[in-house]
């Protein structure tokens, strides 16, 4: 076959029809050779295209070991938001059909906000099932953030309709579950329903956080999600705490001691409650 007789856009048309067929090696080495810059981009955009649907497919190591073990609904959890100063720890539990193709999925962490909202839809799409939970800061201090955390995937887990068979979570012990518990450290990495857990994490604690800034607005919730930026803790000293800050986190404790919630109360306390009595 003589590519030179074809434009660019006809050899792309062909790369369509013949992929995924013995002659779509062949095809990509004639693109490779052709001296038009554009075609050799088909090629590679094709060899991108491959190397990633390797790494995506390397993710599902996890799950085909449960398989073999006889496991079919497998679920990944992951939380988003145990650190920052202000709002709630989401969680959320993904069960993916097996080996399904997701570009770009990924641990939240390493893809960019705009990628993880177009993450986000193809991963509802695609699911068996999803669960969520929020936290709320109220919780947080009441029972600690690690306890808070686990609360919301015990929650997370149990809404998942079908339930799963076994459970794929980042790094933390679930003691009490139904069915068999695999931790994995830094497995929003190594884990595909794992790392779509802590996609959908991120993007419902972001979505919220959005909506926190509209009604708290001298925090600056927007650009820092509650994390302990400087314009976060100089916003803090300047107002002080507001319902969705976490007052058994520092530096919001110790600011709220030192202020005496003078400015802010309205926020902070509860009807009838005391600055003195809060933090006794």
């Amino acid at each position: 076959m003589d590519f030179t007789q074809y434009t660019v856009k006809e050899l792309e048309e062909r790369g369509k029809a013949v992929e995924g067929t013995p002659d779509f090696a062949a095809f990509l080495a004639m693109c490779r050779q052709d001296s038009r810059k554009a075609v050799q981009r088909i090629a590679r955009r094709y060899d991108r295209m491959a190397k990633e649907r390797a790494r995506v497919a390397a993710l599902y190591a996890f799950e085909h070991r449960a398989r073999e073990e006889g496991y079919e609904l497998v679920a990944g959890v992951d939380e988003a938001g145990r650190g920052p100063l202000a709002g709630p720890v989401s969680v959320a539990a993904v069960i993916l059909p097996i080996d399904t193709f997701i570009p770009r999925l990924n641990d939240s962490k390493k893809v960019s906000p705009k990628v993880r909202e177009e993450l986000y839809d193809v991963i509802q799409e695609k699911a068996v099932a999803v669960g969520s939970a929020l936290v709320d800061a109220k919780t947080i201090d009441r029972v600690n953030i690690y306890q808070a955390t686990i609360n919301g995937m015990y929650e997370a887990i149990f809404s998942l309709m079908p339930a799963p068979e076994k459970v794929l979570v980042d790094a933390v012990p679930l003691d009490n579950l139904p069915m068999p518990v695999e931790p994995i450290i830094k497995g929003d990495a190594k884990s595909a329903n794992i790392a779509a857990a802590s996609i959908l994490a991120k993007v419902n604690r972001d979505r919220l956080m959005l909506s926190y800034d509209e009604e708290y607005p001298e925090y600056g919730f927007a650009a820092h999600k509650g994390y302990g930026t400087a314009e976060h803790i100089a916003a803090l000293r300047k107002y002080g705490p507001c319902p969705i800050h976490r007052l058994s986190f520092e530096p919001v404790k110790s600011i709220a001691r030192a202020m005496g919630f003078a400015r802010g109360a309205g926020h902070a306390l509860e009807a009838g409650e005391t600055a003195a009595g809060r933090f006794s």
